[in-house]
């Protein structure tokens, strides 16, 4: 199968969509499909070979982040010249509603087309906004799929119609194979903590984390904090504690290998997040990894950890709880053993070997349904046009993939 994915996240500064994109595409090669992935990237970053660049991106503010999109005339000449080439039996975009090239290249489609929605937002009024603008778009999309239950509210709130859930996937066995090292190692009288994410983003929640360690470095004086991403590390310094900053090592952008090395060597993975995730990623990397997670409680992360039988979690935006549920963790090698192995189980749910199979089933289930909708054309005297539920040839699965409203869904 010739599959042709679209990002409209740069691939300059990494993050979960990028990460879905790129696992998802290797995957699908190691399986033998073929696969190409169309992004926006700087002239000079690396990129894979399945990876083509429509050029460089503009940071644009939404969704308590900053993403990287690409958008314009020449943008679009280069997207449609990508899909002629490509000559794809599936287009699958990524967030197509974002003013970026997935919207492009739905503009342009003309085959089968799988859309997966990452993002979860309720009260997004851009979109409310654009989908009078956006219908007819949609309607040329054959399946949906959203990231998480999260997401998939975000969708038929905003884009009516439905979508089927299929999780993000990590490689599990990168993670969970990965040695630990000896220089994030924690030991019993210096417990190791670390923080994976953009540390100028607040969503992020560096500063509740920053919050609390004043009364975990009470009960645990040698802990050391980990922070592992891209941004201003001066400035993140000087706005922590003297107390926390001295116990705090910013590692800033960190290889693969690396997050997966720094994530099975530390004590506790520590997920303080205040909003605007879809899914967590990053807590199924940690798991994978076997380190004990604490997460904020927010929808997406309690359906990642299990409802919390797989992680500690903690009020959100509530520094003394997870001030507490770190030092009852640091406290308690045992619990966090149990949890380890807790985590390690419930990561196995997530990896691509899993989620990938559900992804081909969603494309099958396009490109069949539009075959047996052209084949069936004679014999359609009900005036419906071809993906019309009703028609011939399609099934609940594939309206439901369609978005369309029934009294079922």
């Amino acid at each position: 199968m010739r599959v042709g994915i679209v990002c409209p996240y740069s691939f300059d500064v990494p993050g979960g969509v990028q990460y879905h994109v790129r696992d998802l595409a290797e995957h699908l090669l190691g399986l033998g499909h073929h696969a190409c992935v169309l992004a926006p990237a700087d002239d000079e970053t690396p990129l894979p070979d399945y990876v083509e660049s429509v050029g460089r991106a503009v940071p644009v503010r939404y969704n308590g982040s900053v993403a990287r999109l690409s958008f314009g005339p020449v943008t679009a000449a280069r997207v449609g010249r990508w899909l002629e080439r490509g000559e794809f039996d599936v287009l699958h975009l990524h967030e197509p509603v974002t003013p970026s090239i997935a919207l492009l290249a739905l503009w342009s489609a003309e085959g089968p087309v799988v859309a997966t929605f990452h993002t979860s937002n309720l009260r997004s009024r851009a979109m409310q906004a654009a989908y009078p603008l956006l219908r007819p778009s949609l309607e040329k999309i054959n399946g949906r799929i959203a990231v998480s239950e999260d997401a998939r509210r975000t969708v038929t709130t905003h884009l009516g119609g439905d979508a089927v859930v299929i999780p993000n996937g990590v490689n599990v066995a990168r993670f969970e194979d990965a040695p630990p090292a000896e220089r994030w190692r924690g030991t019993r009288d210096a417990p190791t903590i670390a923080f994976l994410g953009r540390i100028d983003e607040p969503r992020k929640g560096l500063p509740v984390l920053a919050a609390a360690m004043p009364a975990v470095l009470a009960e645990h004086p040698g802990a050391r904090i980990l922070v592992a991403g891209p941004g201003d590390i001066e400035a993140a310094r000087e706005r922590l504690d003297p107390a926390v900053a001295a116990a705090t090592e910013f590692l800033g952008m960190v290889s693969d290998d690396e997050k997966a090395a720094l994530l099975s060597s530390v004590d506790v993975y520590v997920a303080p997040h205040t909003g605007g995730e879809s899914f967590g990623i990053v807590l199924v990397e940690a798991m994978s990894a076997g380190a004990p997670v604490v997460a904020s409680d927010l929808p997406a992360f309690v359906r990642v950890l299990d409802g919390g039988r797989c992680g500690a979690m903690f009020a959100n935006e509530q520094a003394a709880d997870l001030a507490h549920q770190l030092n009852t963790l640091l406290s308690s090698p045992a619990e966090r053993r149990r949890l380890s192995a807790a985590g390690s189980r419930r990561a196995r749910v997530f990896d691509w070997s899993v989620v990938a199979e559900d992804v081909i089933a969603v494309y099958d289930t396009v490109t069949h349904g539009l075959n047996s909708a052209s084949d069936s054309t004679s014999l359609d005297t009900s005036g419906l046009r071809p993906g019309q539920a009703g028609q011939p040839g399609e099934t609940r699965w594939t309206r439901l993939l369609r978005g369309r409203r029934t009294g079922q869904y």
